[in-house]
């Protein structure tokens, strides 16, 4: 019912912009910027014209306002209602950006405008901006806030407590982050055993010692991994030698956590691994995923090429022929299914080199079992499902799709993990290349088992 009555709201809420905007009602539009939810104007801003996002943007009755419509757009539709600001009205809007984001936001201009952004910001941010920009992409200095609270691990809690208080306006402070006198990470202390803690106490006798952090070329997928498995709110970054650096709060890790999920499923779709596919125009789109129809399209023709090679036996028995949808369908389905349980537990770290070879051991009994049940199924069936009286065709269709199945799974559950230790993205096994070549290996199978048995 919630999700319903929200889903009415937006739509109300789109048609009146779109209404408002025809009729180029622009104060009255500022007037509903102003009382909605930055997240729901971003919503509606996607099914928007170019145009019309970019003027619903400046429309934005404060560079506050335009910073956190900001902080809820996708990356694609950043770059384009900014394509069009000046460095000066940037670097105004920067001011209630924390400095990952502008860092983030900087990374999408070319390198001649970066500089020109980079020169109208404050010093200070300047510096941290920079340092963030110069790790890699996808790591935990790229994601990491600066914005944080640390304090020597000699201050008391009262002293503590005194300047906590002096930060108000500060909304990343999940945890206080106790430093030695070199500014390496020592300690972290929760803000409830803080105010709960006796006045004349050190941070250093209240702390927890036993830290979980990230260096910076820590990947943003284990970040996620770790903040997830720990439950933490925020998770600290050091350099290699535990200087603190800055924090990755638990609203980067969901974004984290919401992009590496949509890379896997666009990538299990065989469609690319472009997060914003659905923003470009049709020729980009086209673009993105055309080397992966370029993939089953190869796998469909070696599969042609071996139905050829048997086609004598094919004019012989045609009725051979009515099954091969079946041995390709059955097969493809069951691999993706074993590939799909993998990858999925390598995502969530339940699948790890010490238990792969059960693993694979347990997806090809699946398989096995499956392909017994199904191979009895339609074997037993073929005469009735042809209407042909010919001995040992049900045992050839069995016996493949028995074959079929069982191979399907082994591959299925094997090529995730084999990508993953040779340092590629598992989730591209359950696209076109697993599915074809199991396609393949199915045909073959078949047409060398109808050989054995019908011929000879």
């Amino acid at each position: 019912m919630k999700k319903a009555i929200f889903s009415t709201e937006i739509s109300l809420l789109r048609s009146t912009m779109q209404r408002l905007l025809r009729r180029r009602a622009h104060t009255n539009i500022s007037k509903i910027l102003r009382k909605t939810h930055q997240a729901d104007v971003a919503l509606i801003m996607r099914s928007l014209s170019q145009y019309d996002q970019k003027k619903i943007f400046s429309l934005c009755p404060t560079s506050l306002h335009k910073a956190r419509l900001l902080e809820e757009l996708d990356d694609s539709l950043i770059e384009k209602v900014l394509e069009h600001e000046s460095e000066k009205s940037i670097s105004k809007i920067f001011r209630y950006l924390d400095t990952n984001d502008q860092a983030t936001i900087i990374g999408m201009f070319p390198e001649s405008k970066q500089q020109e952004i980079l020169t109208k910001i404050e010093v200070d941010d300047k510096d941290d901006v920079e340092e963030i920009m110069s790790y890699p992409d996808d790591s935990a200095g790229s994601v990491m806030t600066k914005e944080t609270f640390t304090l020597n691990q000699n201050t008391t809690v009262k002293e503590s407590i005194k300047k906590l208080q002096s930060f108000p306006e500060n909304d990343k402070i999940f945890y206080l982050y106790v430093l030695d006198n070199k500014e390496k990470l020592v300690g972290v202390v929760s803000l409830r055993t803080l105010v709960t803690s006796k006045n004349s106490k050190k941070l250093k006798e209240i702390m927890i010692k036993d830290i979980q952090a990230a260096s910076t070329s820590t990947d943003q997928e284990e970040v996620a991994k770790k903040v997830a498995q720990y439950n933490y709110l925020a998770l600290p970054v050091v350099n290699r030698q535990n200087k603190f650096l800055g924090i990755v709060t638990i609203d980067d890790v969901v974004d984290i956590i919401r992009e590496e999920a949509s890379e896997d499923f666009l990538q299990m779709a065989g469609v690319g691994k472009d997060r914003e596919i659905l923003l470009k125009s049709p020729i980009e789109n086209a673009q993105s995923r055309a080397p992966w129809i370029l993939a089953s399209l190869i796998g469909g023709i070696c599969a042609a090429g071996i139905i050829s090679y048997f086609n004598s036996l094919l004019e012989q028995i045609i009725v051979l022929a009515a099954f091969i949808p079946v041995i390709i369908g059955v097969g493809g389905n069951v691999g993706t299914q074993s590939s799909t349980i993998v990858v999925r537990g390598l995502a969530t770290g339940r699948v790890d080199a010490a238990n792969t070879f059960p693993l694979i051991l347990k997806e090809l009994l699946v398989g096995s079992i499956l392909g017994v049940a199904y191979g009895l199924v339609v074997g037993f069936t073929a005469e009735y499902i042809t209407g042909i009286d010919m001995s040992n065709l049900g045992l050839v269709i069995g016996l493949s799709i028995f074959c079929s199945m069982t191979i399907a799974t082994a591959v299925g559950a094997s090529v995730p993990i084999v990508l993953k230790k040779l340092g590629f993205d598992p989730a591209i096994s359950t696209g076109p290349f697993v599915t074809t070549a199991i396609d393949i290996i199915g045909v073959a199978l078949y047409f060398v088992i109808a050989s054995t048995i019908l011929i000879n």
